[in-house]
């Protein structure tokens, strides 16, 4: 007996209802098997198997297989049809609707214009401004992937540049990349403003200077010499007269090495924070709230199902981050859903899913390119914090476009392809990309400074989107 008589379902009304047509004419061919034997067979509930063939929405990708694997059909021919019928829908929900810009930031950092879908840091960055306000010398602590830089730029500086009492506002904002020159490159940003501008500023007001990546002290900077006299340097913010503040981010791992300073060590005592990982609850506010910014809507299941592998996801934030905007690219109508997530590779797949689709899209001339690059980008490290050298020869393209575009189809191929491991191909590109680019100074009058306005990780993440898009 073949059960309750299901509604009809249109196969050209669209993808869903295609999809559910194909499921239902599969158990058909089993001779109408039950939808109660057939969850018996599936491992799951009668309700769910019937909703999957339904035609209102697509069902996730495991109810897909289990539907059809229970009536017979072959996985991974059902998984092509199922990840087929969500890119078509995703695109069928997009035409015709304006652009609108995402509500997450994807592989990029949070930049100061982005406080407005920052979430689920509110706690650590009160914090912090409350470390700055109590000492004149602090440190940012983080394991890599924590999003320190995200932190930095739309938490703290927004917060400081809007507190309530105008006498606790910086008279200016300095955020910079030490290089691998940084006293000889920065020494001249760590004057105070009114100083340094003949007066022209707050004479009461503190110049905040964040140096992001402090870590590059010790990996990209060879020399000892240069490396104390830029410590020197930002340690006279200690001094109560110095009109100075600085903040030091740094990757967990190099703790250690801050004590090889004497008075870094002795500043660093009982004036640094911990970047932990964030709360199931301040995770579930990083899903959720930049969605609602924008007007959509995530499915509860997804919201938890993220919640739950990121919490044991060390350094997980950038994936985080990256799936959900590729599950916002193959959202339904206003809604995020799980079917978006798992087409669009799940947490662990997004990053390689969207690697494989630029690689792919690599010339010849590209594809060589890439391969030359990544074999002078890193050299075996010395075992200091996990570290590797880098080579420092410059790389050639020969006719592929620029160096730098070279060194990020590098990147995303080296991700692809799985050669290195892809902690230490990002770092090596990051450093070979500071060997290729000069700090500028940002001309929107926004009073902040920024040397990493134009990073290799940056360009590296332009290129990505520009070559990602259809």
């Amino acid at each position: 007996m073949a059960g309750r008589r299901e509604m009809p379902v249109d196969p050209a009304a669209g993808p869903v209802q295609r999809f559910a047509s194909e499921l239902r004419a599969l158990r058909a061919q089993t001779g109408g098997i039950t939808y109660r034997s057939l969850a018996r067979k599936a491992g799951y509930s009668v309700t769910t198997l019937s909703q999957a063939a339904a035609g209102e929405q697509l069902p996730t990708l495991p109810v897909a297989l289990a539907y059809a694997g229970a009536c017979g059909g072959d996985p991974a021919e059902w998984e092509a049809r199922w990840k087929a019928a969500v890119e078509e829908a995703a695109a069928d929900d997009s035409r015709g609707v304006e652009e609108t810009p995402a509500p997450y930031r994807g592989l990029a950092r949070f930049e100061t214009g982005d406080s407005d879908l920052f979430f689920g840091r509110e706690q650590l960055t009160a914090d912090l401004v409350d470390l700055l306000r109590r000492r004149r010398f602090a440190a940012l602590f983080g394991p890599s992937g924590s999003g320190k830089s995200s932190l930095l730029r739309a938490g703290l500086i927004p917060v400081l540049r809007n507190v309530e009492k105008p006498d606790h506002r910086p008279a200016t904002i300095r955020i910079l990349t030490p290089g691998e020159h940084p006293a000889l490159s920065h020494a001249a940003l760590l004057t105070p403003v009114a100083v340094r501008d003949g007066g022209k500023g707050d004479d009461e007001a503190d110049t905040f200077v964040i140096v992001d990546q402090f870590e590059e002290v010790f990996t990209l900077c060879h020399d000892p010499a240069e490396r104390a006299r830029f410590i020197d340097l930002l340690l006279t913010a200690r001094q109560p007269g110095s009109r100075l503040r600085v903040l030091l981010a740094v990757r967990g791992d190099f703790y250690g090495r801050c004590a090889e300073h004497r008075g870094l060590a002795d500043a660093l005592r009982d004036a640094n924070l911990l970047a932990g990982a964030m709360s199931q609850a301040e995770l579930r506010q990083a899903v959720v709230k930049p969605a609602a910014t924008a007007g959509l809507t995530v499915e509860r299941a997804l919201t938890a199902r993220l919640v739950e592998e990121v919490a044991d996801a060390p350094g997980g934030l950038p994936l985080l981050s990256h799936a959900l905007l590729e599950t916002w690219r193959r959202r339904r109508g206003k809604t995020l859903t799980m079917a978006g997530y798992e087409a669009a590779g799940g947490l662990d797949g997004a990053i390689a899913k969207t690697a494989e689709k630029v690689y792919g899209r690599f010339t010849a001339q590209q594809t060589a390119a890439a391969r030359r690059v990544l074999l002078r980008l890193v050299a075996p490290g010395d075992g200091r914090s996990g570290s590797p050298n880098f080579s420092r020869t410059r790389t050639s393209a020969h006719g592929s476009g620029s160096v730098a575009d070279a060194v990020s189809c590098g990147h995303v191929a080296l991700t692809a392809m799985g050669m290195l491991d892809q902690n230490i191909a990002g770092a090596g590109f990051l450093a070979e990309e500071r060997r290729l680019q000069s700090a500028s100074l940002n001309g929107d009058g926004s009073g902040l400074w920024d040397a990493s306005v134009a990073s290799g990780r940056e360009r590296f993440r332009a290129v990505l989107g520009r070559l990602s898009r259809p």
